[in-house]
């Protein structure tokens, strides 16, 4: 069974008495109804072939004509032609190595000879290569959810998005202050959820705000707080300062927060998101990453580079600007998707 809205969220015992009370639906954990949920995961795996369609048009043919020549296990040619297409496709020097090694040893070992046999161990190894606990955990209240990224990876859309499969009440809180715009953009989606939001004039500390914002999310009994950001380059020191100032003031109020932090990533750009993730990973401990984009895109094997590089899960991918474009990641049906019908 694909993974959905309602087994994404992982609970703690209140959160688990409360659902059982009826005061968090199940319609409204999963995003879903009962007879609708097979109906709803076929759309859903039909987008993200679609939103994959790049990609796959950008190596998968390439992948048929060679796969479609393989005979011998034993042939380095292959293999070396394999190593190339992935390189081109972003899944970077490493993870191939990685990925290609194990799939020569396995194709060895069962005395595979055909197209269709190496396709089904490629996704077999691929889709292991991506799990992680992909989970959000929501087992406090309030559950803290710090949102951060570069420029333009659509941090605020996320949030937007994905408040809309949160249960019980949601808070955002404006802690990107210098973008043109920003809070109202929140503040826009904020009136689209019912979401309150949490915000200073433009220009203010963003640490400020977020004080504000834990400390109203606590008073009023808040289940998640999502917090925005202010884009910044990972390579800025005094912007990744700034961002790990946030991060303690959330800490010292409310120890063991932010329980989340998710790490939107442009799949358009490449490698590059690889080295965002490894150095907000290092800067503000990152559970996880958005891979947002991926519609844009011929590049992603990305989301196979960053599990297995940098060692933080993809929780969440978008394949479009409409709500019901963002999911939560499962591993099998990426690699099913990616490698379409070789």
């Amino acid at each position: 069974m694909a993974r959905s809205w309602r087994n994404f969220f992982k609970w703690g015992t209140e959160e688990e008495e409360r659902r059982e009370e009826g005061s968090v639906s199940t319609e409204e954990v999963s995003g879903d109804a009962g007879p609708e949920r097979v109906q709803e995961e076929a759309g859903w795996f039909g987008r993200l072939r679609r939103g994959l369609h790049k990609s796959r048009q950008a190596f998968v043919g390439q992948l048929n004509a060679a796969v479609s020549e393989f005979r011998d296990a034993e042939d380095e040619e292959f293999w070396e032609r394999i190593e190339e297409i992935l390189i081109s496709s972003d899944v970077g020097v490493n993870t191939t190595a990685k990925l290609v090694a194990e799939l020569e040893q396995r194709a060895l070992e069962r005395n595979i000879t055909s197209g269709r046999e190496l396709r089904e161990l490629m996704v077999d190894i691929t889709a292991r290569m991506l799990e992680g606990d992909v989970s959000l955990d929501l087992s406090h209240r309030p559950s803290v959810i710090l949102m951060v990224g570069v420029n333009g990876t659509g941090k605020t859309t996320t949030i937007g998005k994905l408040a809309r499969y949160l249960p019980g009440e949601v808070m955002f809180a404006a802690a990107d202050t210098f973008r043109a715009a920003a809070i109202e953009q929140l503040q826009l989606w904020g009136e689209r959820t019912g979401a309150p939001v949490i915000a200073r004039e433009r220009g203010a500390d963003a640490a400020a705000v977020v004080y504000d914002a834990v400390d109203a999310a606590r008073r009023e009994g808040t289940d998640v707080l999502i917090i925005d950001t202010a884009g910044r380059l990972h390579t800025k020191v005094n912007l990744m300062a700034e961002l790990e100032k946030v991060r303690r003031v959330i800490e010292r109020q409310m120890p063991g927060a932010p329980h989340e932090v998710l790490l939107t990533v442009d799949a358009t750009t490449g490698q590059n998101g690889l080295r965002q993730a490894r150095l907000f990973k290092e800067s503000v401990g990152v559970t996880g990453v958005v891979l947002t984009k991926l519609d844009g895109t011929a590049r992603g094997g990305i989301a196979l580079a960053i599990a297995d590089e940098v060692g933080v899960p993809i929780k969440l991918i978008s394949v479009g600007e409409k709500v019901e474009d963002l999911h939560p990641f499962d591993a099998r049906q990426f690699a099913e998707a990616l490698f379409g019908e070789l």
